[in-house]
This record gives C-alpha cells, sequence and structure tokens, in this order.
C-alpha cells in the first residue's frame, strides 16, 4: 500500500457548458411544469369576442337627420293650362249646385259674385264669435281669445299684402274691421288680467 495521495481529475469544462445549457431559455422551458388542461365541463364558460383594432374599425359617416333625409319634395305648381282647365270645371260645377237650389227654391235669386268685401266680413264674424259676441241671453259667453289673436292676426297679414292694391273703400272696411277688434281683444286681456277683487269683509 503507497502513501501516495490519489487526485482525481474534475473537467471544469463539462461543469461550465452544462450550466451555460441549464440556464438557455430554451432548457428553462422544459423545466417549467405546464399548465394543467382545461377540463371540459358542461357550465358555462367565458367567451372573450375579439375586437376589432382601432386600424381596422369602419370610419363611420356622419349620421344625417332625420328629418332632412325623409323630408318630402314639395310637388311641382300647377301649370297654365291646368288651372284655367280647373277654374272652368269648377265655375261649371258651381253653377249646375246654384241651379239646382233655384229650381227647389224658386223665389231665390241668383247670388251675388264673391268680393274683397265678404272675406273681411267673414274675418270679422269669426272674430267676434271668437271673443263671445252672439251668445244668447242668460247664458255665459265661450271665448276663444287664442283663435281670436290668430284671426286678428290673419287680417293684419291680410292688409300688409295688399297695401297699395286696394280700393279707397276696401282699405277703409279693412282698417276699421282691424281696429274694431283688436279694441275687443285689448278690452277682454286687461279683464283676464285684473288681479281679482277680494270680497268685502262682513
Amino acid at each position: 500500500m503507497s502513501d501516495t495521495p490519489k487526485f482525481e481529475v474534475i473537467d471544469r469544462r463539462k461543469m461550465k457548458a452544462q450550466e451555460e445549457q441549464e440556464n438557455t431559455p430554451s432548457a428553462k422551458r422544459e423545466t417549467t411544469p405546464e399548465a394543467p388542461k382545461e377540463q371540459s365541463s358542461a357550465g358555462p364558460r367565458l367567451v372573450e369576442e375579439s375586437r376589432p383594432k382601432p386600424a381596422e374599425q369602419a370610419v363611420e359617416t356622419p349620421a344625417q337627420p332625420q328629418e332632412a333625409a325623409h323630408e318630402p319634395e314639395p310637388a311641382p305648381a300647377p301649370t297654365a293650362q291646368e288651372t284655367k282647365e280647373q277654374k272652368a270645371a269648377y265655375d261649371a260645377s258651381a253653377q249646375r249646385i246654384e241651379d239646382m237650389a233655384r229650381a227647389q227654391n224658386p223665389g231665390m235669386g241668383a247670388q251675388p259674385p264673391v268680393t274683397f268685401e265678404h272675406l273681411i266680413q267673414q274675418f270679422y264674424l269669426s272674430g267676434l264669435i271668437q271673443m263671445g259676441v252672439g251668445a244668447q241671453q242668460g247664458e255665459r259667453p265661450q271665448i276663444d281669445i287664442l283663435g281670436a289673436r290668430s284671426t286678428i292676426d290673419l287680417l293684419g297679414v291680410l292688409a300688409e299684402k295688399t297695401r297699395g292694391n286696394l280700393s279707397a273703400n276696401e282699405d277703409r272696411m279693412l282698417q276699421s274691421v282691424l281696429y274694431e277688434l283688436r279694441m275687443m281683444f285689448l278690452e277682454i286681456t286687461g279683464m283676464i288680467s285684473m288681479p281679482s277683487v277680494p270680497p268685502p269683509k262682513k
């Protein structure tokens, strides 16, 4: 038995190469435990919808207002020939109705032609009725103050649009009717807006 000590030679290069191999990402992936597989179950599962990227989204055009999109186009005005033919047919039909009425009432004379004064009188009577004129005695007058205002305003529009195109009598009648209806309107609205008077103390 010899006393010479025994030496074991260790190759450090192999150890270093082994360490580098273990530290590589592929080695780490191999050593990492695999994620457990999903267990199939009959219950509900969360499903994530794939949303398009901002670049893939469609460009939205500004929506047009519904009124502008569905607004009907105005009907074309009738031609001069159409107007002439319709006027002739209307006059003939109106004459037949008048003849039938006179046949049943022999004493009835021919109807006078409609004039501008008739139009003013029609507005005047409408305004009076709307402001309660013509109610039976003992009945409470029914007042439509908003309707009366519309009638008076229509007469004002008529006076504005026919200015300079009326005879002296027509213009005088229109201005007189407007003045009278406006005065009645002021009286009624003044009574409506008056504060209620408390009853006298006993």
